[in-house]
């Protein structure tokens, strides 16, 4: 029997490597003729003398506000744009605004209202959403009221643990991974509300990607052990589940949204909303509300649309989760692409250190490269060169990024996937980064007068960050925390150079569009775990006898 997931789960499951294969059997041989083909050409071209150059590939820019790109040595830097003011909750002239449990009076109660809009709803709300990532595992602990027509959010607690659920070695294990933080849910959540909140576990990409039958034994576990050891009553559908990557694509966009005041019942009309791009470690998101300007045009139906109503209003978003394009999945493609770009080499002696571009100038790391055919993982010393640097790594990236599949029906991104044209359907909307994206930018920016975020800026700081630790001392050596994580982070070249490949080349936005980028809002963390728990507390509640 197969793990409870979305009806598109066994497609991603047959996704494997860098995203779908649409490639019928019949073109079989010329796949295997045009990748033998592109190796060796990418071998000559990767490893061949070159002078570094501003590597664009020939696209129309964004027809985007038009703003200098940001020099960051010799330019004064901006300041950041102004965010929307963030409310979480209806105001009360009396008591102060909770932004947090600690700030909050009285846990049992809101300081928004004395009774429920509806008697039959309880005055406060807990709820609990575990996000079983590929990496690590993270509870966020909501708290709302039921003082209007519908839960209304006012803060939440959050707490994580690593390494993710397909880490261990049983499922009984993967599943007492997961008691630190339904511990912690028990300590914040008053003892009295424990049988009323609803407690759901949505395992993402790790999962995804470990197979049905182990996958379908964890999550088995963990069903268990939140019966047997915990007083939180599962959510009545998908309690345990294997969430499916457009959901958690939608969700993300509500929860930013929604915080952001663009999509409520009490905000204006014509407020824009934002695209949410998210980066995990397994897998990437987007979700966007296109803008068809011509009356023919609209959105292809498929699994990609995804007709949303909410506060009162509806909303025909795309949506696309790309299995593979993962930080951490990138990581893998691009080593198994530079060690087998160095087997073809004559010169290569087995067991050498293997120059790899993507790694910064002086820098090692022994990593597991995976025969695909064979599973067997070898264990292959990687170094930073001269050859190395956000140019050559580039290269790579634009092979990795698989922009010359076949596309099927246009127009498509990368990998062979339709999305329409964000420079004709998105040309100035607002753009939010989550997750690997915060995690990788922040500690490179100013602490001060943070500038304005663009495009250009990712290649800017890769440029810095591949040429090695001479080059952060004169820029970041006054700046602790950002020496701390290169120093740490061999890849970090690899990782800033991936995530503009996935800006420009994979989703086309020009060097000049603006970005922000985001973890929390007002203590809240951004990405799909809100959204997900607002539709959870819509529905009927639920409680344990």
């Amino acid at each position: 029997m197969a793990p409870p997931r979305s009806s598109s789960y066994e497609r991603l499951e047959l996704e494997g490597g860098m995203g779908p294969s649409r490639i019928q059997n019949r073109f079989a041989w010329w796949k295997k003729f045009a990748i033998a083909a592109g190796c060796i050409i990418g071998l000559v071209w990767f490893f061949g003398p070159r002078r570094p150059k501003d590597l664009g590939w020939g696209r129309k820019k964004d027809h985007a506000v038009q703003r200098p790109i940001l020099d960051e040595v010799d330019t004064k830097p901006l300041p950041p744009p102004p965010m929307p003011p963030v409310t979480t909750g209806p105001q009360h002239a009396d008591y102060p605004h909770p932004t947090s449990y600690s700030s909050d009076p009285d846990h049992l109660k809101t300081v928004y209202c004395s009774a429920p809009a509806k008697p039959s709803n309880p005055l406060v709300q807990y709820a609990l959403m575990i996000d079983a990532g590929s990496t690590g595992s993270r509870i966020h602990i909501y708290k709302f009221n039921n003082c209007g027509s519908s839960p209304t959010y006012e803060y939440e607690v959050f707490k994580m643990t690593q390494p993710g659920l397909s880490s261990f070695q049983s499922p009984s294990a993967a599943a007492e991974s997961l008691d630190v933080l339904l511990d912690e849910a028990v300590k914040v959540v008053p003892e009295s509300l424990r049988k009323c909140t609803p407690v759901a576990v949505k395992a993402t990409a790790g999962l995804r990607l470990l197979g049905s039958s182990q996958s379908k034994d964890i999550l088995d576990a963990i069903e268990r052990r939140l019966r047997d050891n915990y007083p939180f009553p599962l959510q009545d559908k998908d309690g345990v589940v294997i969430m499916d990557g457009k959901d958690e694509g939608v969700y993300a966009w509500i929860t930013a949204n929604y915080l952001l005041n663009t999509i409520r019942a009490d905000s204006p009309r014509d407020t824009p909303s934002y695209a949410v791009l998210d980066l995990g470690g397994a897998s990437t998101q987007i979700a966007f509300e296109p803008k068809f300007s011509k009356p023919d045009s609209s959105l292809i139906d498929g699994e990609h649309k995804y007709d949303l109503k909410f506060g009162g209003r509806t909303h025909v978003l795309y949506q696309h989760s790309y299995l593979g394009y993962g930080l951490m999945r990138a990581r893998k493609s691009v080593h198994r692409l530079v060690d087998f770009m160095s087997s073809l080499r004559t010169n290569t002696k087995p067991g050498a250190p293997i120059g790899n571009p993507c790694l910064a100038k002086g820098m090692q790391r022994i990593v597991g490269v995976t025969d695909e055919s064979s599973g067997v993982t070898k264990n292959v010393t990687m170094v930073g060169e001269d050859i190395g640097g956000f140019e050559a790594c580039d290269r790579v990236m634009q092979l990795v990024m698989a922009k010359d599949a076949i596309c099927e029906v246009k127009p498509c991104s990368f990998d062979g996937v339709y999305q329409p044209s964000l420079l004709d359907t998105f040309p100035t909307g607002k753009i939010l980064l989550l997750s690997y994206f915060y995690d990788r930018i922040q500690p490179l920016m100013p602490k001060h007068n943070p500038p304005h975020i663009t495009v250009a800026t990712l290649s800017n700081l890769a440029k810095d960050v591949c040429q090695g630790k001479s080059v952060w001392t004169k820029k970041w050596g006054n700046n602790k925390e950002a020496m701390e994580e290169l120093e740490d982070r061999p890849e970090y070249c690899l990782d800033l150079t991936f995530m503009h490949a996935l800006l420009r080349l994979g989703y086309e936005f020009g060097d000049d569009r603006e970005v922000a980028i985001g973890k929390q809002i007002e203590g809240t963390e951004l990405g799909w775990c809100l959204g997900a728990t607002i539709t959870m507390v819509a529905g009927d509640l639920k409680c344990r006898i």
